[in-house]
């Protein structure tokens, strides 16, 4: 179960952000609060989603199954059952799709260039 935040610490919180954003402190200080701070508001990062969402997601993309899958180091049989309903999503293929659905699949394409790895010159 997750641990309740205090009201004491849901105002420290909110007096943080109202800090950085009047200019009082800077983003690094303000990102020094540890996830121990957050509670629940750290655990949001990866929140649940149906086959539906899942499916959404992918066809934003304009991607194909397969091609989800290979993106996410995935099956394209798992994508099948994630969206089916059949599996749900947990741990980094939750994450994952989480990151999808708030930044789009740029955020995990890569800028290499296939056969530019470690460095090599083209």
């Amino acid at each position: 179960m997750a641990k309740k935040i205090s009201p004491v610490l849901e105002a420290i919180l909110e007096m943080n952000d109202d800090q950085l954003r009047s200019g009082l402190i800077t983003q690094a200080q303000h990102d020094r609060i540890t996830i121990r701070h957050f509670g629940k508001r750290g655990l949001s990062l990866s929140l649940p989603m149906s086959g539906e969402e899942i499916r959404q997601i992918r066809e934003q993309a304009h991607l194909s199954q397969a091609a989800l899958a290979r993106i996410l180091n995935l099956t394209p049989g798992y994508v099948s059952q994630l969206e089916r309903g059949i599996r749900k999503p947990t741990g980094p293929a939750l994450s994952l799709l989480n990151i999808l659905r708030r930044k789009g699949v740029e955020a995990i394409l890569s800028d290499e260039t296939p056969g530019k790895q470690d460095g090599a010159a083209a």
